[in-house]
């Protein structure tokens, strides 16, 4: 597209057309022009939008050596969707797991809510044959074949999670699902071939813990791989049931740290118990030991671990979501956030205060959760959604608010699915845990805080590309709906007033 645009453009100068007077001329020019106009700005908006490679990638940041982020929309770097999808923008997120992987010479740890990646489950099979141990946990929703899964109780996201595995599996598409074609695409199958050593949340003697929404593997007790991704196709490259998409957005963190390990390990241990088949000793949930978070040095960097839920065994400020808190506190110029959901009340107090001192705030939340009643995006933006006219107890919807919290603009099927936030150009939280009273209540979660400069700027350059075509302000569908609720809530309380004073005479 480059090299046409100057062609053209000298080809339209006006000396060319000098000779062409007649008003057929002039249009046939100006009509040129337009499309010269839309096909530019059509080949632009493709690159900015569809996840295909710009037209000037930026040049890669340097990463850390000992913790590399990657992200898979980013525009610096390009790879070839394994499963037959394009050459596209983004780091290939499934790679960097296999590679992991493939250096194990003893042991691999992994714990993630799902796991539907054919290449993963391959290198697993591939290192335990090569007589390294392999475990794995998974949230019991989803430790299931394809076959045992059964639709037809399946409602909304769930039933259209399926579909997404269905027409994975189904490589010819022709709705039928072969035996080979399971080998070759379900991942689930094929590591229950292999023998691979697996549990799940009900490990424990229950029907299931709030959620196993880990996502991390541990390798030869050094190497962890960590972030917001599930192990997916559509977490990973792209929504199987749309073309258009490429994958929910998502980042990966590759840490070598000893220390650092050796802390997820013991996380890993309390899951496992003494494995499958034996006794029900594993621990998720509110169940396990309460832990406060942990700093260790990684490289240069300072990195806080802690894991998620504390319950209500512990006050506040000593949970996940506090510790959350008090990183953000500790801002001095500017925060940005980008996240799935953005639902603790406190934690947008802590950003009210810090607003209220001067600081630059920017918020970019999953738009199917940003306009939700107890999303504090609203409280950000100085409004609030109620729910039979009653508002979500303890909302504060910001007197002074912003004009920089939004939505991206993300292709069909896909979600913001990041749980991060950029302090100060210098630090970052990160990990599995949505910002949310659930993840920090109920699931079992990883939240990080990474100090460091370079790990930091990777998050902002990839937060800026969000930024950069966001969303911003309150849609007018939304807005109407809060006005028809205010409308309605008035009517409400005007005629239950009326029927008061008529009770009374």
């Amino acid at each position: 597209m480059r090299s046409v645009l100057p062609k053209l453009s000298r080809a339209l100068r006006p000396q060319r057309w000098r000779r062409w007077k007649s008003p057929w001329a002039r249009l046939i020019k100006v009509l040129l022009l337009v499309l010269l106009s839309l096909l530019a700005a059509l080949a632009l908006r493709s690159c900015r939008t569809t996840g295909q490679t710009p037209l000037r990638r930026p040049a890669p940041l340097p990463q850390d050596p000992s913790i590399q982020v990657f992200f898979n929309q980013s525009e610096s770097s390009e790879y070839r969707d394994p499963y037959g999808g394009p050459l596209r923008a983004g780091d290939d997120l499934e790679g960097v797991i296999v590679g992991a992987i493939a250096q194990a010479q003893t042991s691999i740890d992994l714990a993630v809510q799902e796991l539907r990646l054919p290449r993963v489950a391959q290198a697993l099979i591939e290192r335990q044959r090569a007589g390294v141990r392999v475990r794995l946990v998974l949230e019991n929703q989803y430790n299931q074949t394809l076959a045992e899964i059964d639709h037809r109780q399946l409602k909304d996201r769930d039933l259209a999670r399926w579909e997404s595995l269905r027409r994975f599996v189904d490589q010819d598409g022709d709705g039928q699902v072969s035996p080979s074609e399971v080998m070759a695409r379900d991942a689930i199958a094929q590591l229950r071939q292999a023998k691979i050593p697996l549990l799940d949340d009900r490990a424990d003697g229950s029907k299931g813990s709030g959620l196993m929404h880990h996502k991390f593997a541990i390798v030869d007790g050094r190497i962890i791989v960590t972030g917001s991704a599930n192990f997916t196709v559509g977490g990973i490259h792209q929504e199987p049931t749309e073309p258009d998409s490429r994958g929910n957005v998502n980042h990966l963190l590759r840490i070598d740290s000893t220390d650092l390990a050796r802390l997820f390990t013991e996380e890993f241990n309390l899951l496992w118990g003494d494995g499958p088949g034996g006794q029900l000793d594993s621990i998720f949930g509110v169940k396990k030991p309460v832990r406060g978070a942990k700093t260790v040095t990684v490289g240069t960097s300072s990195v806080t671990l802690q894991f998620s839920p504390t319950g209500r065994r512990v006050p506040w400020q000593g949970s996940s979501n506090g510790l959350i808190a008090k990183a953000l506190a500790q801002a001095t110029q500017q925060v940005d956030l980008a996240l799935f959901v953005f639902s603790e009340q406190a934690i947008a107090d802590v950003l009210q205060n810090l607003s209220q001192r001067g600081l630059a705030i920017r918020a970019l939340i999953d738009p199917d959760f940003a306009f939700r009643p107890y999303s504090e995006a609203l409280d950000l933006m100085g409004h609030q959604l109620t729910q039979n006219c009653k508002a979500e107890p303890d909302n504060r919807p910001w007197p002074r608010p912003l004009n920089s919290v939004g939505v991206p603009q993300l292709l069909p099927r896909d979600s913001l699915h990041h749980k991060f936030a950029v302090i100060d150009r210098r630090m970052v939280i990160t990990g599995s845990h949505n910002w949310s009273k659930a993840a920090n209540n109920q699931n079992d979660e990883t939240v990080l805080i990474i100090q460091s400069p370079t790990v930091a700027a990777h998050f902002q350059r990839e937060f800026e590309r969000l930024y950069g075509n966001a969303v911003l302000g309150l849609p007018v569908k939304t807005q109407e709906k809060i006005a028809a609720e205010r409308q309605l809530c008035r009517y409400s309380a005007g005629a239950a007033a009326g029927g008061a004073a008529g009770a009374g005479d």
